[in-house]
């Protein structure tokens, strides 16, 4: 008897992934840049809190202890510093090398899509040897949207409130993974459509999502 081959409900689709706490817990490095920062410059910033509100662009947390006028050039400096102080103490997190193998071993194409300086993106992506098909930095919210759309994204992984806006504005479906600053029940209440604990679920996920019919797409 011949047995017939499988063949998924739905085409392998292009996969974004937002990167800090996502594809990586990025507290530990920016931590340490932020006082890196405090100390070259003599400004107080409170690192332990600052690493609690990721997502946003960089300039929002910078306001919150320089002054205005300066924003542009610390975070010129920053970024500047980041590569030497940030990139080896950050880990991937949990299930997010799978997570790009999965959507590679469907068929499909993961994404990158990051608020974060593309540049220094793109270091911590080598340093942990995690090979997406494309990185696309210096995006958030709703931005996110624009890179979303020009790599034909059908579903967007974040961890943020601004990532379930990016995958809204892109058409796309949001996953969201309670890795970040919010909570299950918060990331729900904001719309998104899938909410995983972790990356380690994503494998599981997508072959379920793969399989469905397009009418049960949305959990």
């Amino acid at each position: 008897m011949t047995r017939m081959a499988y063949t998924p409900a739905r085409p392998a689709p292009t996969v974004g992934f937002d990167l800090d706490m996502t594809l990586i817990d990025s507290r530990p490095g920016i931590r340490a840049c932020y006082r890196a920062l405090a100390e070259r410059t003599g400004t107080f910033i409170d690192a332990d809190l600052a690493v609690t509100r990721l997502g946003p662009p960089l300039a929002r947390e910078l306001a919150n202890w320089f002054p205005e006028a300066e924003v542009p050039a610390m975070a010129d400096l920053y970024r500047s510093m980041y590569p030497g102080y940030a990139i080896a103490p950050t880990p991937a997190l949990p299930g997010a090398r799978e997570a790009i193998a999965a959507v590679r071993a469907s068929g499909g194409r993961a994404v990158v899509v990051t608020a974060k300086y593309e540049p220094n993106a793109k270091l911590h992506l080598e340093h942990l040897g995690i090979e997406p098909d494309a990185v696309v930095g210096d995006l958030w919210a709703e931005a996110k949207a624009v890179a979303l759309r020009e790599h034909g994204a059908g579903v967007y992984v974040g961890d943020h409130l601004g990532d379930i806006r990016a995958a809204r504005a892109a058409g796309a479906l949001s996953v969201t993974v309670a890795t970040g600053p919010f909570g299950a029940d918060e990331l729900r209440a904001a719309g998104t459509d899938v909410v995983l604990a972790g990356l380690t679920a994503f494998p599981e996920w997508l072959a379920g999502y793969l399989a469905d019919a397009p009418e049960a797409s949305r959990a």
